[in-house]
């Protein structure tokens, strides 16, 4: 349920502190809309988690067109709205007052300046002249002896490109400075107009590694709006589907963090459980990724006895070779001083910054959308929340090695109790009233995920709005590298995981 507040633009940042002192993890995202074909205005949306399992608080205040097109800065109260004030100046030309940094986020310095794509008079057609001689400009450290690293955009193996700016002091880095959205692709703006169902095919796409659950926020949304339920076996499909995505992120992520210190053993072995799980998703789904599984409605395929039982069997194989594989690197002390006390993030910077995610909860941070706004009947299912002190690498590493035994137990579970009497897998999604909104979130191997629609005209977007994990996550990484040295810096990051596509949807 979100208990919806509207307050006038002077008012937003005093709204937003009562909300955020009264929340459980506070802002969870915060964007813009043009509603001036509805009513004459901009408006700013900030949405705060509640201390209710069942609810969660939306402000928004409205910004007439005729006005300076401005509104109060939140980030001098909730540091965590730093980037989305930036993307909302990048995207929509609304100005947030007392931020001092506004540097662009998604849109780079070559974008011409009062060109603003997710605005409705704004025509995708448009080809937009670029900008000549723009700098980036880099947070910098200045001081005798002190020396400059940059990292990308273009990387030696094949990932995604993002740039790293290091500040040394000799070995050790004193400041990381990371600029992203070099791949920045547009969705929301593209699926305005298009049907639900059509802009599902871009929601899938969000992120290859995130399929399942971007598929279950973005559906969540529909089904609320619609007021749909689905049913008990298409919500127990939906568990299944969701935690095998979750076990194959996981058993991969473990063996790309041994890879960041050149552990070659627990590279392969985590390559070699992956495959195995990707193998299994194919047999479910008909493709690597499990796409088309969740759909608006429920879910598009069933889960055949054969299924269940290739899923079990699989599952046991997958349990004792990753048991052998932890075992590897329990044992193995210059794995173990590698990973411990390298890369902290403080309990205080995850909270303050809305962390989520594995990054969280080894930091000290105990939330998971699963347990705290249970969804698809993950209420019913018995799963333990795990969480480290620590926030280093050792702990983060931890975190996600316990998670994938519950996500086994989690499986397990839900397809032993998995209802059989309810024939239907979806159920149609009705005309909805215009300009109704709705919020769908999810639990996704790297954090939480949010989705936030308005329908249009017969079942089609007029507005939609993604902040993925990896999105609430890229502002520790910076935190997380100083008082390390350069060659750490694969292992930091491939501990938090970071996801580029997901940020540049």
């Amino acid at each position: 349920m979100i208990k919806n507040f509207t307050v006038s633009v002077e008012n937003l940042r005093a709204a937003a502190n009562v909300c955020y002192s009264k929340s459980k993890h506070g802002l969870l995202a915060m964007f813009a809309n043009d509603e001036r074909q509805l009513n004459g205005k901009f408006a700013i949306y900030c949405l705060f988690d509640g201390r209710n399992p069942k609810k969660m608080l939306m402000i928004k205040a409205t910004i007439d067109q005729k006005s300076a097109m401005e509104y109060p800065s939140l980030t001098p109260i909730i540091p965590a709205a730093a980037w989305f004030e930036r993307e909302i100046h990048d995207l929509f030309g609304l100005t947030a007052v007392d931020n001092a940094d506004l540097r662009p986020l998604l849109l780079h310095e070559n974008w011409p300046a009062d060109v603003y794509p997710l605005r409705k008079d704004f025509d995708v057609s448009t080809i937009v002249p670029e900008a000549i001689n723009k700098k980036i400009p880099m947070a910098h450290a200045h001081g005798e002896g002190l020396f400059e690293v940059p990292v990308g955009p273009i990387h030696a193996g094949i990932i995604e490109p993002g740039h790293f700016r290091f500040t040394q002091a000799g070995e050790a880095t004193l400041l990381l400075d990371a600029k992203l959205g070099f791949t920045h692709r547009g969705i929301e703006k593209t699926v305005e107009g298009l049907s639900l169902n059509k802009a599902f095919f871009q929601v899938e796409r969000i992120c290859g590694g995130c399929t399942v659950s971007h598929a279950l926020a973005f559906c969540q949304a529909i089904e609320t709006m619609a007021g749909v339920d689905i049913s008990e076996r298409a919500k127990a499909i939906r568990i299944v589907i969701a935690e095998l995505e979750r076990l194959y992120n996981h058993v991969g992520d473990a063996g790309n963090l041994c890879a960041g210190l050149g552990f070659a053993v627990g590279t392969s072995n985590g390559a070699r459980l992956k495959e195995y799980l990707m193998r299994l998703n194919d047999a479910v789904a008909g493709n690597r990724f499990l796409r088309g599984m969740v759909i608006p409605g429920g879910v598009h395929y069933d889960l055949t006895p054969e299924l269940i039982a290739e899923i079990k069997a699989t599952l046991d194989k997958v349990v004792v070779d990753f048991e052998q594989m932890t075992g590897l690197l329990d044992e193995n002390d210059q794995f173990l001083d590698r990973v411990n006390t390298t890369g902290l993030l403080p309990y205080q910077a995850a909270k303050e910054l809305g962390v989520v995610g594995v990054a969280a909860r080894a930091s000290g941070v105990d939330y998971d959308l699963r347990r705290d706004k249970p969804y698809s009947g993950y209420d019913r299912v018995k799963f333990k929340v795990p969480v480290q002190r620590t926030g280093d690498v050792a702990a983060r590493l931890l975190v996600r090695l316990e998670e994938t035994f519950e996500s086994i137990s989690i499986i397990r579970q839900v397809l032993e109790n998995i209802p059989t009497t309810e024939p239907k897998l979806a159920v149609p999604i009705p005309l909805i009233k215009p300009y109704m909104t709705g919020v769908g979130w999810s639990e996704s191997a790297r954090g939480g995920n949010i989705h936030w629609l308005m329908v249009g005209e017969n079942n089609t977007i007029y507005r939609y709005f993604v902040r993925s994990a990896s999105y609430a996550n890229w502002p520790a990484l910076p935190i997380a590298v100083p008082g390390n040295i350069i060659p750490d810096f694969p292992l930091i990051n491939k501990s938090f995981e970071l996801c580029y596509a997901c940020l540049d949807r």
